[in-house]
């Protein structure tokens, strides 16, 4: 038996694959919840797929995959079942979300979707372990194997249920980093499964090295993933820029001068008055009338009559003053 080792370059490639994929899910999510809104439904599913099925699920395990060796062997990788590969991942996402999007199977879209969801990224797993060419022969372990693809729609299913129900940043964070550990358990319980041993007649294998085909398409893609992550912030910020603000009604100007303002008081005035007057258990004249009362009408007000000064009296001696010449006439005070 042969030698394998996964981690070739140490812990860079299990690092950025898991950076990738939670790259991908974290993106994949935000279009979800955009496509959730209403807007542009269909073409926010298409880029969650290709954020989630490309990113996130196949960049992840062809990143892994290039840590991966065989002692002894030559391994190179079959490009059109490569890039099929990379299809099923973005197809089955699609599908998935679809379902669970659709809302038509009677409450079981999230079993369904996830169940399609995981045995087609499995699918994609094991086409891509397919796609690796080896001068070596190349046996699996079926317990692990079925282990990987249980992993699968479990994860699946996790990350569809996420799609329906994350809103915020934080959560949305928190699912993509349960989502990333998920594929990432999903595709080392697969690599653990493999198991190669030395041919007798073996031959060198046909195809592209994994620098030569696997680099320039985990680039693309993760270029797609890119400008999609831009293009999700900058429609998240135009939409909130968006939203006015609640007008505000502005104060009432009251001008000394105006007659429109005198009247708006005097408006003001009858409506206390009227108000003052059902506090008090009386009605309205208006009410009064409306229910076949007596209108009681309060009394007018009654002027004083104007106050009268007394008269000083003529002869007042505090004030210098003396009776006139004649005297006082009896009875008349003068």
């Amino acid at each position: 038996m042969l030698e394998i080792s996964h981690f070739s370059y140490g812990w860079v490639t299990p690092v950025m694959a898991y950076v990738m994929s939670v790259t991908g899910c974290l993106l994949g999510l935000r279009c979800t919840a955009r496509a959730r809104s209403g807007e542009g439904r269909r073409g926010w599913l298409i880029a969650a797929a290709i954020a989630i099925g490309g990113t996130g699920i196949w960049v992840m395990h062809f990143i892994a995959m290039l840590g991966f060796s065989i002692h002894g062997a030559s391994i190179r990788y079959d490009v059109p079942v490569t890039l099929l590969s990379a299809a099923i991942a973005m197809i089955v996402v699609w599908v998935g979300l679809s379902i669970v999007a659709t809302g038509r199977w009677g409450g079981w879209e999230l079993p369904i979707g996830g169940t399609i969801t995981g045995l087609g990224v499995g699918a994609m797993h094991y086409a891509g372990m397919y796609a690796m060419k080896s001068d070596a022969i190349i046996d699996y372990d079926f317990g692990l194997v079925a282990l990987s693809m249980v992993i699968a729609v479990v994860a699946s299913i996790v990350a569809l249920w996420f799609t329906l129900n994350i809103n915020g940043i934080l959560a949305t964070c928190g699912a993509a980093l349960i989502m990333g550990i998920a594929v990432c358990g999903m595709h080392y319980t697969g690599m653990a499964s493999m198991s190669a041993h030395q041919a007798a007649h073996a031959s060198m294998p046909h195809g592209a090295g994994a620098m030569q085909l696997l680099a320039p398409l985990m680039v693309s893609v993760s270029t797609v993933t890119m400008v999609l992550l831009i293009h999700v912030g900058l429609t998240e910020v135009d939409e909130a820029s968006r939203i006015s603000e609640p007008v505000r009604p502005e104060p009432v100007r009251h001008d000394p001068w105006s007659l429109q303002s005198s009247s708006r008081g005097a408006q003001a005035n009858s409506a206390v008055t009227q108000r003052a007057a059902a506090g008090a258990g009386g009605m309205t004249p208006a009410a009064a009338q409306n229910h076949g009362l007596p209108q009681q009408h309060p009394e007018p007000y009654q002027n004083p009559e104007p106050y009268q000064y007394p008269q000083p009296p003529l002869y007042a001696p505090e004030r210098g003053a003396f009776p006139p010449a004649g005297g006082y006439a009896p009875g008349t005070g003068v």
